[in-house]
């Protein structure tokens, strides 16, 4: 396994000497997961972060009546879990589900204790990956209650660059929170050359 992306990853954020990066990725589980198995379910405690080496999973909730409302998308380079669940270890809220094969580097809890109990500045990280996650959260309660499903979708493809060639149209229509249909238009009205 090539730990060359994570290893970037967490360097964006910590300095690491090749003992301490050593000692991290030997604590790493590499895990493939085929298109629409799960990672997590809800109601099981979530065990490990993950960190998407390639592919794509979706992180939601299922409503009392049924219907799935995406919160996030995880991508090459992301981290995703249930936070709470993983930090509390309580039952998950959340499912993530793999939407391509995906391949994965987990971090067990355990190893995640072991992982700051000898390398303190992975307590920075930790630290700065909930900071990141919180503002991304505020970011998407503000454009769902703000933005018009036109912006939100713009949005979307800025954070989310090709994900929409990837992926079925419903689940960005989740994410986004309107139907496939509306989508549909969305994507044709945006393909429309403009008339000079």
């Amino acid at each position: 396994m090539n730990f060359d992306h994570i290893l970037q990853n967490v360097r964006q954020h910590i300095p690491l000497s090749q003992e301490e990066a050593d000692l991290f990725t030997s604590l790493l589980d590499a895990r493939v997961f085929k298109k629409k198995s799960f990672l997590l379910h809800s109601g099981d405690v979530c065990l490990c972060e993950t960190f998407v080496v390639k592919g794509c999973v979706k992180i939601f909730y299922t409503d009392a009546a049924g219907v799935e409302h995406i919160v996030k998308f995880a991508v090459e380079n992301w981290w995703t879990m249930d936070l709470e669940s993983f930090a509390q270890q309580t039952p998950a809220f959340y499912t993530i589900q793999a939407l391509e094969d995906t391949e994965t580097l987990q971090l067990s809890k355990t190893n995640h204790d072991v992982l700051y109990e000898r390398v303190p500045q992975f307590e920075k990280f930790s630290r700065l990956q909930f900071q990141n996650a919180y503002i991304l959260l505020q970011h998407r309660l503000t454009q769902n209650l703000y933005l018009s499903a036109e912006e939100k979708y713009n949005r979307f493809t800025e954070k989310y660059p090709g994900l929409e060639l990837r992926i079925p149209q419903k689940e960005i229509a989740s994410y986004l929170g309107i139907t496939p249909e509306f989508l549909s238009m969305l994507r044709k009205r945006r393909m429309k050359p403009a008339i000079s």
